[in-house]
């Protein structure tokens, strides 16, 4: 987050920050982003909210189910999470950035 925080502020990109881990996450919202870029993206697995929930929770993910998850521990999603009209950008890749604020 930090990273992607000073990068748009460098780049005098304006934002707006929804704190989605204190904040929550719509369910219609998630819903959206795994359509768009799929629940292995927006998913994290790798991350200690994930690894700390049971084998059986872990296990047969289903978008319904990612989105369930999300919704129920939103520290389990991806991180930053941004959106831009049509565009959306999971997690922080400079380049990516980039090619985003050329489109504006």
């Amino acid at each position: 987050m930090k990273k992607a925080f000073a990068w748009l502020e460098g780049n005098k990109v304006e934002y707006q920050f929804h704190d989605y881990k204190k904040l929550g996450a719509p369910a219609a919202r998630v819903e959206g982003w795994i359509k768009q870029v799929g629940w292995a993206k927006v998913l994290n697995t790798r991350g200690q909210t994930f690894r700390g929930l049971p084998a059986s929770r872990q296990q047969n993910i289903s978008p319904a189910k990612a989105v369930a998850l999300c919704v129920e521990f939103p520290s389990a999603i991806k991180r930053p999470v941004l959106e831009s009209g049509k565009t959306l950008l999971v997690g922080f890749d400079e380049k990516d950035y980039a090619v985003l604020i050329k489109g504006r």
